[in-house]
């Protein structure tokens, strides 16, 4: 197997590790294998790759799709991050609650995010690139955002306020109690 599963707090998310071959020259590992990760219930047809480069204190999200929703499956090609899902699913007894995840270029993890979690995270390096793939075509029509700074969901961000870096959007967010669209999961 390419990939080892590593338990979440969270029901739905997986944390995955691949298997990665390093020697002088550098590594080699396996970021997607369809069959193997179907094994593992993450059986959808991603649709579209996402690639974003950002600097250290840069916070982006916490995204989301309303209708028919998209899972996400995300690694950190360059630098590092700490990756944040929080559960969105209002039958859900984990709603509202966050679990992050350290993503680097070093082991090489990726989460998957399923259908029904809100998707952000914080760069911790200097530089990171953030790549994932989604089972959705992004769509300004679906694509929503809840408050990064929710007090009620608390996330605890891994650098210190003064470096934040975020955009207008997600500061504007509303918070989980406010977004009264439906929200799939």
């Amino acid at each position: 197997m390419a990939f080892q599963i590593i338990p979440t707090r969270l029901s739905g998310p997986l944390l995955i590790e691949p298997a990665v071959f390093g020697d002088d020259r550098g590594f080699f590992t396996e970021t997607f294998r369809a069959y193997e990760l179907a094994q593992f219930g993450i059986d959808e047809d991603f649709v579209q790759d996402n690639h974003s480069r950002s600097k250290r204190g840069t916070i982006r999200g916490i995204h989301f799709q309303i209708g028919a929703g998209a899972s996400k499956l995300v690694r950190c090609g360059r630098g590092s991050i700490v990756d944040v899902l929080v559960d969105l699913r209002r039958g859900s007894p984990t709603f509202g609650e966050w679990e992050a995840f350290t993503l680097d270029d070093t082991t090489m993890r990726m989460i998957y995010a399923p259908v029904g979690f809100g998707h952000g995270f914080c760069v911790t390096s200097d530089v990171a690139d953030v790549i994932y793939k989604q089972s959705a075509y992004y769509s300004t029509d679906v694509e929503r955002g809840i408050s990064f700074l929710d007090p009620a969901i608390g996330i605890e961000w891994p650098v210190a306020r003064d470096e934040w870096i975020y955009s207008e959007r997600d500061s504007g967010a509303p918070t989980l109690a406010e977004f009264t669209e439906p929200i799939p999961g």
